[in-house]
């Protein structure tokens, strides 16, 4: 921001400095000299005193441009605006061109995305119509590896700060995920305007600045093929890189799936069920899925792909059989590769092609009254008409009674479809002829007339009687897909309600089918058939269906239409799965206090042969020494054995303590006492144990700030154990820092070395019993201090994990579950300055 600034103060423009932050870093200090400078407001707001942009003197002084840093910021109270960014808004409708400067995690739509990964939760942030309205953005680009290297140099926090955002917000991780953001949000921005472009000059031709492929779908089970294929098409636009597991993710061009409904409903042969598994495929693909309506699907579909800038299409070579094809002449397909134009059109073929569609079920359409009604109108209806017209004879022609009999008979129609339209067209036009057309009282067909009007009548009636159960039949298509479409989305949302999902699925099972009951059972019901049939047990018919290899969903109540069980089948599947997640908690539940028990176990066990040996050697020398009558020892001497035999004999009872309380968590009649622990209430003892000519132990003052919730003894010996390790390594007149912070909902402890520091292969084994740096030297131990704090830290719910010190060393992250707000009353934090006395 300030480079612009100066390249354009350098053409001769006015340029001034309306407010940058530069957190004393001097390079950034150095890019301000030669700019002028406006003046700050300063807003006194609970008694602290603040500093912000003077807008007011940015509006007197009219510049041509103004450089104004952090715009997402939030203003201190008092000024006439809560965001920065709404200054900048009142700036640039005075016609003040302003350049600012925002960092990727603080645009609104990202906002949820970036707490998911840095886990900090961003307070401040600008909508991004604010930043899409600018007339150029320019993206500021590094690497995470350079980026963290400017940070280590200093270049970016204060020294004393570094360590901890390093080892926090910058880490590679979440600086590479944050810079794909930023790429991302930026190319679509560019897209954006490449799409504005073509929209405003009216240009329809296809711009292949990116690949774009675009699949149409029919909604009949090839499309899943169709849709790999295109995919591999998409994924060879572009070198392919690393990513996702499962189904490849798509890592090339953009893909988008397509579906044309027709606007007039008639979608022949499509599955809502198949769609839907295909617009899950699309997007486990990377890819995108729409639906669009229009009333011819090779224009709709090229009209769409024209919109989306697409450089390819993919579509499914025609299902329609030869004798269909020369009947009906050029399908779509055809006709979209005639109408393509610049855009290129792939033919995928499938097991479908060639084969002709599969007709339609044959299913009953209207309900039992309306088909018995609708023969009886057929018969009885024209049978008084021609009573009434005999009434009437001479007061209307024949035209008229014709007309009168064709209402009759479309009437008859719309009410009981096409039998009765063929029984009411035949009556009509018998009586019609029998009665009113000349010879009267005569059946007569040999005339011209007589055979026009039986015909015209039977094709009317015809006409009529298909149009009405066409529309009746996608009418019920039409409810039912919206039906079976609620069913599921209320189904989804079962799943995800909390814990209780298995109960939630067969309550809903039961409701959506209704059923008497629905239960899970071990063992299939006896001569019950699967989800293909209903069989007659106790409470009526019995359908069940396996869901596990061996759980069994046992619907009783009524037998299902086959409509039905195809929607069962699919809510057997998410009942599948929900059994499976039941399991898998209900068997990590069980195993997780056998895994603590065991990590407990293992790591004081091990501990009785590290710490066994001394204090007993000890012990037993200053004992023998003094039963010995062969030495006369000084009062000083005397004392000094017996403190050395006091102690050895107190290490000794703190380790039978462990082996008792092992055995009580070997018995069950142990748990741990986790509480809200903080590092005050630990630490002075942690530190008793280090030996007094060590390196000094630099505690931070935010250290003592977090609690956790954690067994303060066992605490007490993890912090121990890192520091004595920490100490043994730092060079000589480098201390020990140890510092904290809080991640959302855990608190993690650094303890911060200068030493040599260990390479990335053996920090896994740095953790196994018995190992120490290059096992050169055991005058300090045999190495048993991380293997035991990781074997304490993970009995805790917790996990302790290396990381490289920057510029050089080894730190030692523990991470705890944070106490509860509510659980640290009563926890005093004594003055940094203590601790470091300390």
């Amino acid at each position: 921001m300030l480079d612009e600034g100066r390249r354009r103060a350098e053409r001769g423009t006015d340029v001034v400095v309306a407010f940058v932050e530069c957190h004393r870093r001097r390079y950034t200090e150095a890019k301000c000299e030669g700019l002028e400078i406006l003046p700050r407001a300063r807003r006194t707001y609970r008694g602290v005193q603040f500093e912000e942009m003077d807008l007011d003197a940015v509006l007197a002084r009219r510049p041509e441009v103004a450089l104004v840093d952090e715009l997402p910021h939030s203003n201190v109270p008092g000024g006439r605006h809560a965001k920065r960014w709404q200054d900048i808004e009142e700036l640039l409708a005075a016609g003040i061109d302003v350049v600012s400067a925002v960092n990727i995690q603080h645009l609104e739509s990202l906002n949820d995305v970036v707490e998911k990964i840095t886990r900090v939760p961003q307070r401040e942030t600008v909508p991004d119509d604010m930043v899409r309205r600018a007339h150029q953005i320019e993206l500021v680009d590094m690497s995470a590896e350079a980026l963290r290297r400017r940070m280590a140099h200093g270049n970016i926090y204060a020294p004393e700060k570094v360590d901890a955002a390093l080892a926090n917000y910058f880490r590679v991780g979440n600086l590479t995920a944050l810079r794909e953001l930023a790429l991302l949000w930026l190319a679509g921005r560019v897209d954006e305007a490449l799409q504005n472009y073509r929209s405003e000059h009216g240009i329809d031709r296809v711009w292949e600045a990116r690949e774009r492929v675009v699949v149409a779908l029919s909604g009949g089970p090839e499309g899943d093929t169709i849709i790999r294929r295109a995919a591999r098409i998409a994924d060879r636009s572009h070198a392919p890189h690393p990513g996702g597991t499962g189904e490849t993710p798509l890592t090339g061009g953009d893909l988008l799936t397509v579906h044309i409904a027709r606007s007039d409903g008639l979608a022949a042969g499509a599955s809502s069920a198949a769609l839907a598994r295909q617009r899950t495929l699309v997007e486990s693909l990377g890819g995108s899925y729409h639906s669009v309506v229009g009333a011819d699907i090779p224009t709709s579909l090229l009209e769409f792909a024209r919109a989306e800038n697409a450089t390819q299409l993919v579509i499914g070579s025609s299902s329609r059989g030869r004798l269909e094809r020369f009947v009906t002449g050029r399908g779509i397909g055809e006709t979209v590769v005639a109408m393509s134009g610049d855009i290129d059109v792939h033919m995928v073929s499938h097991e479908r092609a060639g084969r002709g569609r599969l007709l339609p079920s044959r299913r009953r359409t209207l309900p039992t009254s309306r088909l018995i009604a609708g023969p009886v109108a057929g018969l009885v209806l024209p049978v008084a008409l021609t009573f009434l017209l005999d009434h009437m004879r001479g007061s209307l022609n024949l035209t008229s009674e014709a007309l009168l009999f064709l209402l009759a008979v479309v009437g008859v129609a719309c009410v009981g479809g096409v039998v009765s339209a063929l029984v009411a067209s035949v009556t009509a036009s018998l009586l019609l002829n029998y009665w009113f057309i000349p010879p009267v009282g005569r059946f007569t067909l040999t005339t011209l007339n007589s055979v026009l009007a039986t015909v015209v009548f039977a094709v009317v009636a015809g006409t009529v009687a298909a149009v009405v159960d066409r529309s009746l039949r996608l009418s019920r298509r039409s409810v039912r897909a919206t039906a079976e479409a609620e069913t599921l989305s209320s189904l989804a949302g079962s799943i995800v309600r909390g814990d209780q999902a298995v109960p939630a699925l067969l309550e809903r099972t039961r409701e959506t089918f209704g059923m008497d009951s629905a239960e899970l059972v071990d063992e299939p019901v006896a001569d019950g058939p699967a989800v293909t049939g209903g069989a007659e047990g106790s409470g009526g018919p019995v359908v069940q269906v396996p869901v596990a290899h061996d759980a069994y969903l046992v619907l009783r109540g009524r037998v299902l239409s086959a409509s039905d069980r195809r929607v069962l089948t699919a809510f057997a599947a998410h009942v599948t799965a929900a059994v499976e997640r039941a399991r898998l908690v209900e068997a990590a539940a069980e195993i997780e206090p056998v895994k603590a028990a065991d990590r407990m176990r293992t790591a004081l066990l091990a501990a009785v042969s590290h710490d066994l040996r001394t204090p007993l050697a000890a012990g037993w020398a200053a004992v023998s020494s003094l039963r010995s009558r062969d030495v006369d020892f000084s009062d000083e001497d005397r004392d000094e054995l017996l403190a050395t035999a006091e102690e050895s004999m107190s290490r000794l009872n703190r380790l039978i303590e462990n082996l008792l309380d092992m055995s009580r968590l070997q018995a069950g009649a142990l748990t741990l006492s986790l509480r809200a622990t903080a590092l005050q209430e630990v630490l002075p003892t942690a530190l008793e144990s280090l030996p007094a000519d060590g390196p000094a132990i630099d505690v931070q003052s935010q250290a003592y700030g977090p609690a956790v919730m954690a067994d303060p003894p066992l605490l007490e010996r993890v912090v121990a154990n890192l520091l004595s390790n920490a100490a043994r390594y730092s060079p000589r007149g480098e201390s020990v820092l140890l510092t904290a912070s809080a991640l959302a909902d855990r608190v993690e402890f650094r303890v911060i070395d200068r030493g040599p520091g260990l390479p990335a292969a053996d920090r896994e084994t740095a953790f196994a019993p018995f190992q120490r740096m290059g096992d050169t030297d055991n005058t300090t131990g045999v190495g048993l201090g991380l293997a035991l704090a990781r074997g304490l830290t993970e009995a805790m719910a917790g996990n302790l994990t290396p990381e490289d010190t920057p510029g050089g060393g080894l730190t030692m992250v523990l991470s705890l579950p944070a106490a509860e707000p509510r659980e640290l009353v009563g926890l005093v934090e004594p003055g940094a300055d203590e601790w470091r006395d300390r």
